[in-house]
């Protein structure tokens, strides 16, 4: 039975990791600018928070769940506020400038790790999706089977890991091929598209109070 739960966790975090949002474009160009170390740090920063989140839906935190509830447009748009930041941040970030202070400075890995961290954490509204997930696979804390829950927490972590390392190894592998003047063109890319994300996530929230209004 543990192997079960330990698989069904597994599950639930690849389910939860593999949509390409602001994390994926995030890791892919930390790859392609740093190195895959740095891509796949920041991934475990997600895995990370996708397991606190899913710490909270399988124990069933519900004075948790409420608050999120009644602060969920708040959350968005703090959110979307900070991956707008992080856009324009990485849009005027020059490639050459990151790949000399990575090379320089290794704890700059424990820096991607909590930026993205803190970044997947702001947007708590995630821990539901893993409420959905936890009820269509049949995991639910009942309080007697604490420790299935945690090898299904576990579960979660390493499904979530896997992906990160799977991804940023696939982006390493090209990574060598790209030029300076490329890198500089991922960068304004990334950053775009991280910057376009998180002005969809503010105009949702707009879009959503104008229409109660």
């Amino acid at each position: 039975m543990a192997f079960t739960f330990l698989v069904k966790g597994i599950l639930i975090g690849l389910l939860a990791s593999i949509p390409l949002g602001p994390i994926g474009v995030i890791c892919i160009q930390r790859t392609i600018n740093k190195s895959r170390l740095s891509g796949f740090f920041s991934g475990l920063g997600a895995a990370t928070a996708d397991t606190i989140f899913a710490a909270i839906a399988g124990f069933s935190l519900t004075f948790i769940l409420n608050f999120i509830e009644e602060k969920q447009k708040i959350l968005e748009a703090i959110g979307g506020l900070i991956v707008i930041l992080l856009g324009i941040k990485t849009f005027y970030t020059n490639p050459v400038n990151q790949l000399r202070r990575h090379k320089k400075n290794p704890s700059k890995l424990v820096e991607d790790f909590i930026s993205v961290l803190l970044l997947t954490i702001t947007n708590p509204l995630a821990i539901f999706l893993f409420v959905g997930m936890f009820a269509t696979l049949g995991l639910a804390y009942n309080g007697e089977n604490m420790g299935l829950s945690l090898i299904t927490l576990a579960g979660v972590f390493l499904g979530g890991t896997l992906w990160w390392f799977t991804l940023s190894s696939l982006v390493n592998l090209f990574r060598k091929r790209f030029r300076l003047k490329q890198l500089w063109w991922i960068n304004k890319i990334a950053g775009a598209v991280i910057f376009i994300l998180g002005v969809l996530a503010i105009v949702n929230v707009a879009r959503v109070l104008i229409f109660k209004g």
